[in-house]
């Protein structure tokens, strides 16, 4: 699962930076990003943020969208967009809620990092994971437009695709009330501009399910964080990923 995560501006921006237009890069710094709820130093996918997303119609220009995919029959966001924080990625070109943004909408989500919770004894232990070369995590996604029956008004929306947890996660992801650890798609930088290629026929498909893998253990850190829950939730403040420590439990990775 991915329901919280952090982001930064610049994080955000780093796939943007690459053409190395300076004037696009200041323009959505001073305009566009005014949109979005940035920073966001911890917040979850139920409170649904405005966030920038890289599609493969503008595969490095960001476009701002909300977290919580709402397919185009949906009749009311509000029933629908808690259950598409995340899409199963051995099920997206099937399950009717995501296989049309499978086949033709797919998006990337640059983040610093994200949350994930450990179950120990009654205890819910909040872990902070990100890349150890401190690179930008590149999410795959999948995103849609709907529009608001009664007012008309254009929901720019998105989806986080999961896939099966690799080690590290299977220890800290350990959720006895899921079938198995879970922990969203991550891409390296050389392989993001394929999430985003036109589907014409199912070898296209195949290329894209043959991305939807559990990123190396090797290349990503986590340590335990205060309480992201509950009264004494640190909320969307800077400390948010600072380490803090629970008796009993591994605390670094």
């Amino acid at each position: 699962m991915c329901y919280d995560v952090q982001a930064q501006l610049e994080t955000q921006l780093k796939r943007a930076m690459r053409d190395g237009d300076e004037h696009a890069i200041r323009e959505i710094k001073e305009k566009l990003a005014r949109e979005t709820d940035l920073p966001l130093f911890h917040v979850s996918g139920f409170q649904h943020p405005k966030m920038f997303i890289y599609t493969n119609e503008n595969p490095y220009y960001p476009t701002v969208s909300q977290w919580g995919l709402v397919p185009s029959w949906a009749r009311d966001k509000k029933d629908i967009w808690n259950k598409t924080l995340n899409a199963r990625g051995e099920t997206i070109f099937d399950k009717n809620s995501f296989k049309k943004s499978a086949k033709d909408k797919r998006c990337i989500i640059q983040i610093d990092g994200f949350y994930e919770h450990h179950h120990h004894g009654k205890e819910s232990i909040p872990y902070y994971i990100s890349r150890k070369d401190k690179k930008p995590i590149s999410l795959a996604g999948l995103w849609n437009e709907w529009t608001e029956p009664e007012t008309g008004e254009v929901l720019n929306t998105f989806s986080i695709v999961t896939t099966e947890g690799n080690h590290m996660m299977a220890e800290i992801h350990n959720n006895p009330k899921l079938t198995g650890p879970r922990m969203p798609v991550i891409l390296p930088e050389e392989l993001e501009n394929k999430w985003l290629i036109e589907v014409k026929d199912e070898l296209d498909i195949k290329v894209l399910e043959d991305l939807l893998i559990p990123f190396p253990e090797s290349g990503m850190q986590a340590h335990t964080v205060g309480k992201l829950r509950g009264k004494h939730a640190i909320g969307n403040q800077p400390e948010a990923t600072d380490y803090f420590e629970y008796e009993g439990v591994k605390e670094e990775y």
